[in-house]
């Protein structure tokens, strides 16, 4: 690290947690985040301000009024650009050495597979049942510790899903793959503004914590939060052994 690192990064130096090295591991780390949405903005926005090297940030929509209300990774003169272009720009406002590759695409099975190889950590921020699960499928396969989160009208949940333990589930054990459930839109059903900034820097300091080797993660654990009464609940949550995406893996 040179000098100007060193005065950046030095809250988080002087925590005998992380110190050098565990910055420098961060500034070495890949991170893998899907959707630039409500969740999305805050872990880019922290990710990028904590120093992790690379990221990796896919989203295929473009910046809508309607989204100002909570994605504050975006601006209004951004109207109208790709998510991940107006996110990229609020990264390099703040720090100019994070380099932020933006993919304006969907996230499906084949483009999952590609990306989550080759990074360090995944944080799921997207907003659909069906690309959690291509997304956990992904981490599974390439065993990469995945990070996800989910937020509607103002309740939200986060979980730390490790593979690499055998004894930590996946995604899919907690919320099988068939399991049959109504989808619940934002655009349709509404979302507290605060409530997603609560969970993606949650979502952001668990996977800091990963990349940084400290503390103990969210695996095994479920955190659901009742924002009205701001009321945690957390269950304890174990590998399922029939998982038909995790099981003998």
């Amino acid at each position: 690290m040179n000098d100007a690192q060193l005065l950046r990064y030095s809250r988080h130096i002087l925590l005998d947690e992380i110190g050098i090295d565990g910055q420098q591991r961060i500034s070495d780390a890949h991170a893998l985040v899907i959707g630039a949405g409500g969740l999305g903005s805050p872990v880019v926005l922290y990710l990028g301000s904590a120093g992790v090297g690379r990221i990796t940030l896919v989203d295929h929509d473009v910046v809508d009024l309607t989204n100002l209300q909570r994605q504050i990774a975006h601006t209004a003169e951004r109207i109208g650009l790709p998510k991940v272009a107006s996110a990229s720009s609020a990264v390099a406002a703040i720090n100019p050495e994070v380099r932020l590759t933006p993919l304006q695409t969907r996230a499906d099975a084949a483009l999952l597979n590609g990306l989550v190889s080759r990074c360090d950590v995944v944080l799921d921020c997207s907003d659909n049942f069906a690309t959690r699960q291509l997304v956990n499928a992904a981490c599974v396969k390439h065993r990469k510790p995945l990070v996800s989160g989910a937020a509607i009208r103002f309740d939200g949940q986060i979980g730390v899903y490790d593979t690499r333990d055998e004894k930590a589930p996946c995604y899919a054990c907690v919320f099988p793959p068939d399991a049959a459930f109504e989808e619940a839109p934002c655009a349709t059903m509404g979302v507290f503004a605060p409530l997603v900034g609560i969970i993606g820097s949650m979502q952001a300091a668990e996977a800091l914590k990963l990349l940084a080797g400290i503390g103990r993660s969210l695996a095994g654990r479920l955190l659901m939060l009742d924002g009205r009464f701001m009321e945690w609940n957390e269950v304890q949550v174990a590998r399922d052994n029939t998982c038909p995406v995790c099981a003998n893996r």
